[in-house]
């Protein structure tokens, strides 16, 4: 019996103890009740906690679907991930498409706080938007998000109504960039007066607004009575009075919590429990399906395990190459995913995106990996090869079977198991030489996916994690975003060549967004960047 399968059949005892947890849970759901049960409150976990609810440090998606409750920018992505107008009700863009001008809605209010004085609160102007931008690049400040100026020449208030922005050359995905939540408007003398503690007591203008936030057990954010957006019939946003946010760090109790009824949604489920919630086809099983509707769409997020190549590039390249074509993609999307993504072949940027310059750069090739694996042994003068990946404990399913193959390469794999906070604060000081990452569009474009590999992105200051380095990638990324160099699909393509020749990042799959909600939850869209959205949720009571 070989590492795999010895690991799946422990993972099937596993799962039979699961199942009878399940199957009490159901009863207990039955016969039990929270106090709350009955609010108009939407519940979820966030089982990896929150670091911030600052804009500024909205990186990762556990900051950014509270930070998107509260806070608002000059736009905003629709379902359809279409540009729309959010703070800004227009704008024009001048002919040489490097100049921006916003026309600011006038009826837009943050959330009252004395520190605004008698009126507790005020209107948002163009100020307020030049003040947010220049604390975003403020190195004082440090954000992970101070790259998306990059390309940025100038940004300022013309009057209170009008705010411009001036690049320093063509760039079409730029309206994308605005609408990530790094961009949101913050107000200056809430933010100057309360410093770092902003992270933990937030005022925004978005449909929901902080009330309180007990760390490790509970953040609670209430309905904003002045938002400043309408449905269709006229009837003023959110329609929930308020969002509850738990921090239970195991998944499979998370999944308890929301058949007991005290959860209202379930995102992404374990890996080790998904052989009881779906079945062979990736849909829940009858079970679950008369008291839980299932929002599975594919979503713009690609999973890879990154290399810290800095200063050292050409070196283990041959290895790097050799361990891409020694993983069995599609066999871990079947027996660890049940279907649900698709196995990463064609390099970083996911389907959806890459449809125009798809190809299988990344085959399972055994031979190939062994042929090169022996190649990398003699130059080396080594005999064994051994390698540390870090991850958190969500991927180490995933772990354990790239671990059992590449074994049968020649490699061996040490798996490291860290919180996902120390695996972040890892990544970003480079201090791992191996890591479980992942990488969710920030905007809808492929351009966002290159951007880990730009050499001005070194992380702190970007999402290069790797510390990749390479002059002809950027010569070719840096004309990515002008209509008037060649085409998208021939620059992505080079990219991605590239990166499968110096193989900084083994690709694993492309997500898929997975929530599970009780039948009395409404209008909560999937969408393609997993944006939780919940100003139009609706919770049947």
């Amino acid at each position: 019996m070989n590492n795999f399968c010895k690991y799946k059949s422990i993972s099937n005892k596993t799962n039979i103890g699961f199942l009878i947890i399940i199957l009490l849970g159901i009863l207990l759901s039955s016969c039990e009740k929270d106090s709350d049960i009955e609010n108009n409150i939407f519940k979820y976990n966030e089982y990896s906690n929150i670091s911030s609810l600052d804009p500024a440090f909205s990186s990762t998606l556990r900051n950014i679907w509270p930070v998107n409750q509260i806070f608002n920018g000059l736009v905003q992505l629709d379902k359809n991930l279409e540009i729309k107008g959010d703070i800004a009700s227009s704008w024009t863009i001048s002919e040489d498409k490097r100049t921006y001008t916003f026309k600011i809605r006038q009826d837009v209010y943050f959330h009252n706080s004395e520190l605004f004085g008698k009126n507790l609160t005020r209107k948002v102007i163009a100020k307020d938007f030049e003040y947010s931008f220049t604390r975003l690049i403020d190195n004082k400040i440090a954000s992970p998000g101070y790259w998306v100026f990059n390309n940025v020449k100038d940004f300022k208030a013309i009057n209170d109504s009008i705010f411009q922005i001036e690049l320093k050359k063509e760039f079409d995905p730029f309206l994308g960039i605005l609408s990530m939540k790094y961009c949101s408007v913050v107000p200056h003398e809430i933010v100057s007066v309360l410093g770092d503690k902003f992270s933990k007591k937030p005022i925004g203008t978005g449909p929901f607004k902080f009330k309180k936030w007990d760390e490790n057990v509970k953040l609670v954010l209430l309905k904003n009575k002045n938002y400043f957006e309408h449905d269709s019939l006229g009837q003023k946003l959110p329609y929930l009075d308020g969002i509850a946010i738990s921090f239970i760090p195991d998944k499979k109790s998370e999944f308890m919590e929301l058949l007991s009824g005290r959860l209202d949604m379930v995102s992404s489920p374990e890996n080790s429990i998904i052989d009881q919630i779906f079945d062979y086809k990736g849909d829940l099983n009858p079970r679950f399906s008369s008291n839980y509707n299932l929002l599975k769409s594919p979503y713009l997020n690609t999973e890879y395990i990154g290399f810290n190549i800095q200063n050292n590039i050409k070196k283990d390249t041959l290895l790097r190459y050799a361990i891409n074509s020694g993983i069995d993609r599609k066999k871990m999307m079947q027996y660890l995913r049940k279907n649900i993504g698709y196995p990463a072949e064609s390099g970083i940027v996911p389907n959806g995106l890459n449809n125009s310059f798809y190809l299988p750069r990344y085959n399972y090739d055994p031979d190939l990996s062994k042929k090169l694996i022996s190649i990398y042994k003699s130059n080396n003068d080594i005999d064994e090869i051994n390698i540390t990946i870090v991850s958190d404990s969500q991927y180490l399913d995933i772990l354990e079977f790239i671990q059992s193959e590449l074994q049968k390469i020649g490699v061996q794999v040490q798996i490291e198991i860290t919180p996902p906070s120390i695996l972040r604060q890892g990544k970003a000081t480079g201090k791992f030489d191996a890591f479980r990452a992942s990488w969710i569009a920030d905007y809808p474009h492929v351009e966002n996916y290159f951007s880990l590999f730009y050499s001005k992105n070194h992380t702190p200051k970007g999402p290069n994690y790797t510390f990749f380095s390479d002059r002809n990638f950027d010569k070719l990324y840096e004309l990515i975003g002008n209509k008037k160099s060649i085409s998208y699909e021939k620059i992505s393509n080079n990219l991605e060549n590239i990166i499968r020749r110096y193989s900084p990042i083994i690709p694993l799959y492309y997500d898929m967004s997975v929530r599970i909600v009780p039948k009395n939850i409404s209008g909560l869209e999937a969408n393609a960047i997993n944006q939780l959205n919940l100003k139009r949720v609706v919770k049947k009571l």
